[in-house]
């Protein structure tokens, strides 16, 4: 299991699901209600919506809600002691990516090879990058901009990582750790550049993340900011 970060949030990563600050919400109004229906309509969700995303969760992170049926003591719903373990671990990585100031980023030039609705692939030193844009067109030079808290990394296990909803994915070795209390900077070489990642402590131990490791990283398009201004 990763322990990503994305921009201003914290997100938990098992297999190819993100456990985010919507997930956490809904485990809270579970807590608090004591009802699935009753925490989706305080969240404005509806029942369905909430028991599909806990069925998607919990193949992921095992069971998370404990459901119990009506009857003399009614029904109602809490968390399991798994689901307020992830609970915990989401909140202390909120609290270490809040206490960032600074959030590195990873910049390379480009030119924008294709526009697909909001997001543009662009040619770069380390390959086709996909990003949002602004307006863009076919040729333009622009920076990408890509923050380490958006970046999730894996070990590399002798196969490439399957099918994800991260357009972008490379493969690299750990050219250096610069190592915080509870968050590091993992610095990656990928093809002559350095692409940087937020770890926590834990998955860094967990993951046996070291210098000289090879690793598989991958972050979203959605994540990637392609910038104009600063080109000149």
């Amino acid at each position: 299991m990763g322990e990503p970060t994305g921009r201003g949030r914290a997100t938990l990563v098992a297999g190819e699901v993100e456990f985010g600050s919507d997930d956490a919400a809904l485990l809270e109004a579970i807590e608090g209600t004591g009802s699935v229906a009753r925490a989706a309509e305080t969240l404005g969700r509806s029942r369905a919506r909430a028991l599909r995303r806990i069925e998607r969760l919990e193949g992921a992170f095992d069971a998370l809600v404990e459901r119990r049926r009506g009857g003399r003591g009614g029904g109602g719903s809490s968390l399991t002691e798994t689901g307020r373990t992830l609970l915990g671990r989401y909140d202390r990585l909120s609290a270490a990516v809040a206490a960032a100031a600074d959030v590195p980023e990873t910049v390379v030039d480009g030119v924008v090879e294709t526009v697909d609705g909001e997001l543009a692939a662009v040619d770069t030193a380390v390959g086709t990058v996909w990003g949002r844009h602004d307006e863009l067109a076919v040729d333009d030079r622009v920076q990408v901009r890509i923050g380490a808290d958006a970046v999730t990394v894996r070990p590399v296990d002798g196969e490439a990582p399957g099918e994800t909803s991260a357009r972008n994915r490379r493969r690299g070795r750990i050219a250096g750790i610069d190592r915080g209390e509870t968050v590091h900077t993992v610095r990656v070489a990928v093809d002559g550049a350095t692409i940087r990642a937020l770890v926590t402590d834990e998955s860094a131990r967990r993951l046996s993340l070291g210098v000289d490791v090879d690793v598989w990283l991958s972050w979203k398009a959605t994540a990637t900011r392609l910038v104009t201004d600063a080109v000149g």
